[in-house]
């Protein structure tokens, strides 16, 4: 009897527990979508003005499409895009290559100091790129290649987290994959290339998913090390916009900035299965 009882308060504790838990996942949920709601509304309302009117409205006050079509007539929205799709690429190639041959290399080969090397690959995480950002313009400037993409890949051969995604991962597949495909006569390029590169898709398209956020929204750096108009990034190609006087509304900014987000919602929804799916392989165990 008494257990009984014990047993409903503990199903009754842990649904209220439950209850409570997404209670605080959706509030948190929306504070964080509520401002890119009002973004993508803001991007309809031909009367938006950047002082928020009191009471506050989402529903736009005059709807029009025309803010889209002032958006792309008067930025450049196409070449901005396109020179970022070609940083974000350039960059994830890449970084993608350094991160899982030194993944693999740590993991699966043991050679002497292999952790030592992770680690002082680990430590330039600690640095804040603010602390690094003028040495490497100063570096830039004196090898002339200021201005171009080229000061976007290079620094990308140091992708200190990705060699830790890689290596945890790598850990978790078995070694034996790797001996069989010795003693089958493979080398090492062919054990990686055809039997552990295909496993780590999942851990791959993270990365990817990753690096592109971080690129794609990057403002500083191509502040630093973009001067001409032409090879603007999206990010700076707006900023840049936003300090036109001769700014038509406000909205357009909004429609301009709500575009140049698409890309990555669309990557995003392409890859997320993959990222569930190495969260779900980390736990596997040799």
């Amino acid at each position: 009897m008494n257990g009984n009882v014990t047993d409903k308060n503990s199903r009754r504790s842990k649904k209220v527990a439950d209850w409570i838990l997404t209670g605080v996942l959706l509030i948190g949920s929306l504070v964080m979508i509520i401002p890119f709601i009002w973004m993508v509304l803001t991007s309809f309302d031909w009367a938006a003005r950047l002082k928020i009117p009191f009471p506050p409205r989402f529903w736009p006050e005059e709807f029009s499409f025309k803010t889209y079509q002032m958006a792309f007539t008067n930025i450049p929205m196409l070449k901005y895009m396109i020179n970022s799709i070609i940083v974000s690429v350039g960059v994830i190639v890449v970084s993608l290559l350094s991160a899982v041959f030194s993944g693999y290399a740590i993991s699966k080969l043991k050679f002497k100091g292999a952790n030592i090397v992770l680690l002082l690959a680990l430590s330039t995480m600690m640095i804040p790129f603010e602390m690094t950002m003028i040495p490497q313009y100063l570096m830039f400037a004196k090898i002339k290649l200021l201005d171009t993409y080229w000061s976007f890949f290079l620094p990308a051969l140091n992708y200190a987290f990705g060699t830790f995604l890689a290596k945890s991962f790598i850990d978790q597949l078995p070694g034996s994959l790797r001996e069989a495909a010795i003693i089958d006569g493979a080398n090492e390029f062919t054990v990686f290339v055809k039997v552990y590169l295909p496993l780590c898709i999942p851990i791959l398209a993270t990365m990817i998913i990753l690096q592109f956020l971080a690129v794609w929204n990057d403002l500083l750096w191509p502040l630093l090390a973009l001067k001409t108009p032409d090879k603007y990034t999206i990010q700076l190609g707006l900023a840049m916009f936003s300090y036109n006087k001769d700014l038509p509304l406000p909205s357009v900014i909004m429609a301009a900035t709500t575009v140049s987000l698409t890309p990555v919602i669309v990557l995003y929804l392409f890859l997320q299965r993959y990222i569930v799916e190495s969260i779900a392989l980390s736990g596997v165990k040799q």
